[in-house]
């Protein structure tokens, strides 16, 4: 079975790879972190901390570059078209961390960083000797963020794990799909997304702290995928420490949440109608002529609709099969009934709202050329984030500017050092 259909997307205009809009100016402006991370939780967490302003300088061995280059099952002109988006905003830097010139100079970087930001398996910066005391050698207020399958500690630190088993054991797999059936995937890395969130959480915490603390001391935020997924199992956990109840997969909907689930148009698409509050569904109710089911003790109240749940989703779903999706969207919405489509992502491209909040960005790249990708979340009133680049396909693109200007280092030791394989 295909997982992805392809359809004509708009030409763009190529323009000005370096004339993105934005100042760089954002909320973050003037936080310095190193991204030590490949693939996805740890560069992620680096992309939504340098879309709000912060400068984040991605480091890669010279010869095993970041896997997240060739990611993707699609490619335009040759190349995958995550890592321009994932790296977009950040300065790419190589350094081998297990040579002792590559150690140093990225101690000489953490000397003059807020925070820094991995997700290597536990013990990989120990066994480099650039474990957490050793840094805070080179800066006591540095704040290190660890993303890891299982976290730092415990039975299964050390054990390998990808998001997918962090959803599994964190318990997400187990609720998701249909009653008896095998417990799905969704069709992304939620389980990584999850942690890189949690994880600029914590930065953002740890460096609040660090600046209200008089030492100006930094700390060390450990993340761990399993964990990331396991907090998002709402009441799961109090439901069967008290009650025994184990949570099990309810489909499309939530057992005894109705009616709140997805419904069949009569031109076939899905749309989802949430009407599950007693005022919601009174209007519910009166937009399909069937004001007395308000009134019907069945369906009365929050508790009552719950116990007849099927038999109320099936009144709905009859009537969305008499209306074309566009009709039910109109009608309900008019009437105050939360509801709306299920969309594609060619169906959020022709989406206004999408446009008007800005989510749909040209990104203009050297190789790529001109290129859509997701906007900046959350909007910011007064120092709002933006995408300034395209992520660079050279290695090491921005050696010059961090070693040369930053550091301090001339070209011909950096020419020496890219000899070495240093950078």
């Amino acid at each position: 079975m295909e997982t992805f259909r392809q359809v004509s997307p708009p030409d763009r205009e190529v323009t000005d790879p370096h004339d993105l809009g934005g100042d760089g100016f954002g909320p973050l402006k003037g936080l310095r972190i190193l991204e030590l991370g490949t693939l996805i939780a740890g560069p992620f967490a680096g992309r939504l901390l340098a879309d709000l302003g912060a400068e984040v300088i991605k480091v890669e061995h010279p010869l095993r570059l970041d896997p997240l280059r060739e990611w993707g099952h699609a490619r335009y002109r040759g190349r995958a078209l995550w890592w321009p988006v994932q790296t977009r905003n950040k300065r790419c830097v190589t350094l081998d961390l297990a040579s002792e010139r590559g150690r140093t100079l990225l101690l000489e970087l953490v000397a003059r960083s807020d925070a820094v930001l991995e997700n290597f398996k536990p013990g990989t910066l120990e066994k480099w000797e650039l474990g957490y005391d050793r840094l805070a050698e080179a800066n006591p207020g540095i704040v290190l963020v660890r993303i890891s399958g299982y976290g730092q500690t415990g039975p299964y630190a050390d054990r390998p794990a990808f998001g997918s088993v962090a959803e599994a054991m964190g318990g997400l797999r187990y609720l998701n799909g249909f009653p008896g059936g095998p417990p799905p995937r969704m069709g992304i890395s939620i389980g990584d997304s999850l942690a890189a969130m949690f994880a600029v959480q914590g930065l953002l915490a740890a460096v609040y702290a660090r600046d209200r603390d008089p030492r100006g001391l930094g700390q060390v935020v450990d993340v761990s995928l399993l964990e990331a997924c396991f907090s998002l199992l709402e009441s799961a956990v109090p439901e069967y420490d008290r009650l025994g109840i184990v949570r099990e997969a309810s489909g499309t909907g939530l057992r005894g949440i109705a009616p709140s689930n997805i419904f069949r148009s009569k031109d076939g698409a899905w749309v989802v109608i949430a009407a599950n509050q007693d005022a919601l569904f009174r209007r519910l109710c009166a937009a399909m002529d069937e004001p007395e089911l308000a009134d019907d003790p069945r369906f009365s109240t929050h508790v009552n609709r719950g116990e007849h749940q099927q038999e109320l989703e099936r009144i709905v779903a009859a009537w969305a099969q008499q209306h074309d999706a566009a009709e039910i969207d109109a009608v309900l919405t008019a009437a105050g009934v939360v509801c709306g489509p299920i969309y594609s992502v060619a169906e959020i491209f022709s989406d206004p709202h999408y446009a008007a909040r800005e989510m749909l960005v040209e990104h203009v790249d050297s190789e790529l050329g001109a290129f859509v990708g997701p906007g900046i979340v959350p909007k910011f009133s007064g120092t709002p984030g933006s995408v300034r680049w395209s992520g660079p396909w050279r290695p090491g693109s921005d050696n010059g500017e961090v070693f040369g200007e930053l550091l301090g280092l001339s070209e011909e030791e950096l020419a020496e050092l890219d000899a070495r394989g240093v950078v």
